[in-house]
């Protein structure tokens, strides 16, 4: 009988199990590897040996079933791989399992195949006794079931990149068979079908990547030097990663190899059209940017056109090159380099020289000659020379002393300077003789030592003058502080304790981060004023020499006592930002000339008192004018268009030539002061952000600016970039034109604010009722619709749409240029919300998307 009991409890646990496994079945499939038998269905995944990554199905957000790879143990789901990403399952009935004919196949809920491995039984050698293993590396591959050799891959996910390049994966060509691999990017975030960019290897010539936006080129990594990619002198410091590229008969291939295993390291095709690196280290718990791209204005292609140099470290990024001037010379000042440079001089094949030029990214290399052999640098120099067509050469391979040869014999296109420490190599190009330094005419004696006596002597004159030139700039500089202190502008106590003061909380300008990864800084040397100086200068700050106010504290008319007149911004004390706004114009403004800027002179802290002394612009700001019916005449159409052209000059000084990307945000009439001769200057950079050489746009959950200036995505989703900046802008055009304020204009007759009554003239033809009927009859009525038209394509819904602003400065300075037509206008509908509502005293927030905005009144 107990013989019976314990059978019968066998078969009990026997069936449970069964069961249990039956339905169940993801219990059972904790392996690396499908077959035929062991499909993997939606509630399973399979799991590399290792742990280090997993596969499955996954729903990226759209409601649709793929098949991808991720990192096993990092909790921030990351994919690396999309199998069927243009043929979605669209249930959870779908299966990935191996077919009859031995692929890998993806089937939907009806058993239909959407997607397989496609390889051909007579090419591979394809049996249908395959299996699917998932590797390590991150590698799906297809082989043998009973294969010998684990590394003999039928197929592999490797050979087939999605929009991730992950350690031993290969990018670019097999000559033999023409497979070529490539990054394509995700259509979105949330779909993983195959998207707009490319990242692409070029063989042809000299072979190097580009990243493609469709067919056209935005940026290209410069041709493997030996060492690296000559336009990416990041690679030099990853002491991480080691970098390969393979160059012969059978294959052209870049592949890279993490040398520690505990870090993971990644390059991405970003769905919004940057290449990306990250690297995951335990330690941090999440992913790092190591390096991207583009990075910078120099990074796009062709910024400078033939024979132009972008260098980001100079102001304008476009230079010629010696021996040769811009070709178009009206676009040029208008910091749009990109029709290129010509020569000056004609060359004269027999006679013409070489101009070296160091760490360059080489031209682009699709149309150079390159030949490996071990040719000397002199041997390259002289097969240029003979061949007349040919404009430059350099090194092909950069490792010891130097081997190959590069030729080319086309314009030299896509070149840029970097900093000796950063990277880039040496080019040489073709000038003529003319254009070449000529050497000093030395004479010469029995021993041949009288250059070097004319060299010693040069030296030496040239040192006393550089001593005498030393001794008198150090004269003037103590004579000037001297004056400072005599004028009280620097008084002892006073001073020391300012100093006290900064030393505590230093005032530092933060420039963006070097390649190498580390941060530059400068500290700032500004005139530091006295209280007293600056209340006897302002009569104590009365009401009569008050000139503004705004949503941090006044402005007042100052005379100094040497009768310079100054305007000074004492900011209020019951504002909670006070500091944070003066340090932070003092970190922008400081660094920043420019014509069409306001100059600052200095500042004052005290106790309390936070002061800021600025140039004084004897027509106050441009609101006083364009608003108040008895000036507005004075305004007259060519003084409002030279002031629209100066505005966007200092704009583009700001987004593009200073040496920190600056956003303004809150640019409006009132912030435009105007001097003696009506020249606009842009002000108040108390909210201005800093942008990184390749940062294109920030987002703040505190949205300060002015209602009726703030471009949708800011005032909306906190999100904010040079092209909110050109929104303002865009409202500010056609606020001059109308002389009307876009904040608290309504037509009386469909209650639309400025932008959209302005869109409603313009789709009916009648643009022209919008200018302001005291600008008079002098007018050029060509000049005017353009002005109107650049202000709608400024103020366009979506930021894509709006052209930056070297663009608009070209379309305002070129009756030529066709310009588009312009689209929808942000908030141009909709009365006024009296939720924001603000008093011309008081700034008021309110919280919209979880982002609290600050609507201020005009200052």
């Amino acid at each position: 009988m107990k013989t019976i009991i314990l059978l019968l409890s066998s078969s009990s646990i026997f069936y449970f199990f069964f069961f249990f496994f039956l339905l169940f079945p993801c219990f059972i499939l904790a392996i690396d590897t499908i077959t035929s038998t062991t499909p993997l269905t939606f509630n399973q995944t399979l799991v590399s040996n290792g742990q280090v990554f997993e596969l499955g199905f996954f729903d990226p957000g759209n409601n649709n079933r793929y098949i991808g790879i991720w990192y096993k143990h990092i909790e921030e789901r990351t994919y690396v791989w999309v199998a069927n990403r243009d043929a979605p399952v669209n249930s959870p009935l779908g299966k990935l399992t191996i077919g009859d004919d031995g692929n890998i196949i993806i089937l939907n809920e009806v058993d239909t195949p959407v997607w397989s491995s496609n390889q051909n039984h007579n090419q591979s050698g394809l049996t249908a006794r395959t299996v699917g293993q998932l590797l390590d590396s991150g590698n799906f591959v297809l082989r043998a079931e009973n294969d010998e050799n684990p590394d003999n891959y039928i197929w592999q996910s490797f050979e087939n990149p999605t929009d991730t390049l992950l350690p031993g994966m290969k990018l670019g060509w097999t000559r033999e068979t023409g497979v070529n691999r490539f990054l394509n990017s995700w259509k979105t975030n949330t779909d993983p079908s195959s998207g707009e960019y490319l990242f692409k290897m070029d063989i042809d010539g000299f072979p190097e990547i580009f990243l493609l936006n469709g067919l056209k080129p935005v940026y290209r990594s410069g041709p493997w030097n030996g060492l690296r990619f000559s336009g990416v002198p990041e690679m030099k410091s990853a002491s991480l990663i080691e970098f390969e590229f393979q160059n012969n008969s059978d294959e052209v291939l870049y592949s890279f190899d993490v040398l520690n295993n505990s870090v993971y390291s990644r390059l991405i095709m970003s769905y919004t059209g940057k290449l990306e690196r990250f690297t995951w280290v335990p330690s941090s718990h999440t992913w790092s940017e190591y390096w991207s791209a583009p990075r910078d204005q120099c990074d796009d292609y062709k910024k400078c056109g033939p024979f132009g140099v972008c260098d980001a470290n100079a102001s304008p990024v476009c230079k010629c090159l010696k021996g040769f001037r811009p070709k178009n010379k009206q676009a040029w000042d208008l910091r749009d380099g990109s029709d290129g440079c010509v020569r000056v001089s004609e060359l004269d094949c027999g006679s013409d020289g070489f101009l070296l030029l160091k760490n360059i990214k080489l031209p682009e290399s699709s149309k150079a000659f390159a030949d490996k052999s071990m040719m000397h640098l002199s041997q390259c120099r002289e097969i240029c020379k003979k061949n007349c067509s040919c404009t430059a050469y350099a090194h092909m391979n950069i490792t010891g002393s130097g081997s190959g040869c590069v030729i080319w014999a086309v314009d030299l296109m896509d070149m840029r300077r970097y900093a000796a420490s950063e990277g880039g190599q040496d080019l040489y190009v073709r000038v003529a003789a003319s254009d070449l330094e000529q050497a000093p005419t030395t004479g010469t004696s029995k021993n041949g030592s009288s250059s070097n006596v004319a060299k010693i002597v040069g030296i030496a004159v040239g040192a006393f003058t550089i001593l005498i030139i030393s001794l008198v700039l150090i004269y003037l500089r103590r004579k000037k502080m001297q004056r400072f202190k005599n004028s009280s502008i620097r008084r002892k106590g006073l001073y020391e304790r300012s100093q006290d003061y900064l030393m505590s909380d230093r005032i530092i300008v933060q420039s963006k981060k070097d390649y190498s990864g580390e941060t530059t800084s400068d500290e700032l040397e500004l005139p530091l004023f006295d209280f007293s100086t600056l209340t006897i200068a302002t009569n104590n700050f009365s009401d009569e020499n008050k000139l503004g106010q705004g949503g941090f504290g006044c402005v007042y008319k100052g005379i100094l006592t040497e009768g310079e007149i100054i305007a000074v911004k004492r900011l209020s004390r019951t504002s909670g930002q006070g500091i944070e706004e003066l340090k932070n114009e003092v970190r922008l403004i400081a660094k920043l000339q420019h014509r069409n800027l306001v100059r600052l002179l200095g500042c004052c802290i005290e106790v309390e008192e936070k002061l800021l002394v600025y140039e004084y612009m004897e027509h106050k700001s441009l609101n006083t004018f364009l608003f108040n019916k008895a000036k507005s005449a004075q305004l007259n159409w060519q003084k409002r268009f030279d002031i629209i052209s100066g505005i966007a000059r200092g704009l583009l000084y700001l987004h593009q030539d200073s040496r920190l990307r600056i956003i303004h945000r809150d640019l409006k009439a009132s912030n435009v002061l105007l001097d003696a001769a009506m020249n606009p200057k842009i002000s108040d950079f108390g909210m201005a952000r800093i942008f990184g050489g390749d940062q294109t746009e920030a987002e703040t959950k505190k949205v300060v600016g002015t209602h009726g200036y703030m471009s949708p995505e800011y005032a909306m989703d906190g999100l904010f970039s040079v092209k909110s900046d050109v929104f303002s802008f865009g409202v500010l055009v056609l606020e001059i034109v109308s002389g009307k304020k876009n904040r608290g204009f309504y037509s009386s007759s469909n209650q639309l604010n400025l932008l959209g009554h302005t869109w409603t003239l313009w789709t009916q033809g009648n643009a022209l009722e919008l200018l302001d009927e005291s600008v008079g009859d002098k007018i050029s009525t060509d000049e005017v619709l353009r002005c109107i038209q650049i202000g709608l394509l400024c103020v366009q819904e979506h930021a894509e749409d709006r052209p930056n602003i070297s663009k608009v400065l070209l379309m305002l300075s070129s009756e030529a240029i066709n310009l588009p037509q312009p689209k929808y206008p942000g908030f141009c509908l909709g009365k006024r919300h009296p939720e924001i509502e603000s008093t011309s005293k008081q700034d008021e927030s309110l919280t919209v998307n979880k982002i609290t905005v600050t609507i201020l009144d005009g200052r």
